[in-house]
């Protein structure tokens, strides 16, 4: 797959994520997501959306069979349009932080938060996941990952390989976020630099208000190109944005400026 050849609609829901109350939090995101019926291609929720970032919530953790699955499958059919954000997941004896990217046939792919939060003993109740997904959609290739990623560098490398075509990994990362305010500089920073150096659009999606352990959040969600200049920026109250990514805007900028060309060569593992 080569260079997208057209344009991509995609959404940033910034909502005040209720506190451990996964039916209020689906009933709130719906209403939001309401809007945005025939007018979007993606819609982006937070991380933890149904309980916001909770160590407590592990224990109410959901299986695959769970209702908050089933609830975006079902926005994703009635807006006909793709729609991602994390919740917790158990799998077996664990719990994961489990992005969700749910297309409107039904089909979810998931990937599982890399790093965790050491700062907040986020290690300490949900396991790490291990493999980075990409996404196909709407003829784009799409790297969605979860908060704390942002400040690894190495893990969402978009890589060039010759073999492909000479295509990149990805044209658009998704970080997905319960960012506090207190590190406002440094989510606003990262997103930028991680659009700069894998030369794609990055879309940041932070949450708003106050959490039940009183940590507050300014949202700053924002959609970077990938020069590293905002194409919309949210402030700190809810709000749902729409901006249009341009297909041809970004292969051209690839080829003036084609530095993965002189990247260095490298597995993750």
């Amino acid at each position: 797959m080569s260079e997208p050849t057209n344009n991509l609609r995609i959404s940033l829901v910034q909502g005040a994520t209720r506190w451990h109350d996964p039916a209020g939090n689906r009933e709130y995101y719906g209403e939001l997501l309401h809007q945005l019926r025939g007018i979007t291609d993606l819609a982006i929720l937070p991380e933890t959306f149904t309980s916001g970032f909770s160590n407590e919530a592990a224990g109410d953790a959901e299986t695959m069979d769970g209702p908050t699955i089933a609830w975006l499958r079902e926005q994703a059919a009635w807006l006909g349009a793709a729609v991602t954000g994390s919740v917790q997941v158990r799998e077996g004896d664990s719990v994961f932080n489990r992005l969700l990217f749910v297309t409107p046939d039904g089909q979810v792919q998931t990937y599982d938060k890399r790093h965790l939060f050491r700062f907040a003993h986020e290690h300490e109740r949900y396991a790490a996941g291990r493999d980075r997904l990409t996404v196909e959609w709407k003829g784009w290739r799409i790297c969605p990952l979860v908060c704390y990623d942002l400040r690894f560098p190495v893990f969402s490398r978009n890589r060039y390989d010759v073999e492909r075509a000479g295509a990149l990994d990805y044209d658009l990362a998704i970080y997905v976020a319960n960012w506090p305010s207190a590190r406002t500089h440094a989510w606003k920073t990262l997103l930028r630099a991680r659009a700069i150096e894998n030369l794609c659009y990055v879309a940041g999606l932070n949450r708003v208000g106050t959490d039940g352990n009183g940590i507050h959040y300014d949202g700053e969600s924002a959609v970077i190109d990938f020069t590293g200049e905002p194409s919309s920026e949210c402030s700190d109250f809810e709000v749902v944005s729409t901006t249009t990514l341009l297909a041809s805007e970004l292969a051209r900028f690839r080829q003036k400026f084609p530095a993965m060309l002189d990247g260095d060569a490298f597995e993750l593992r």
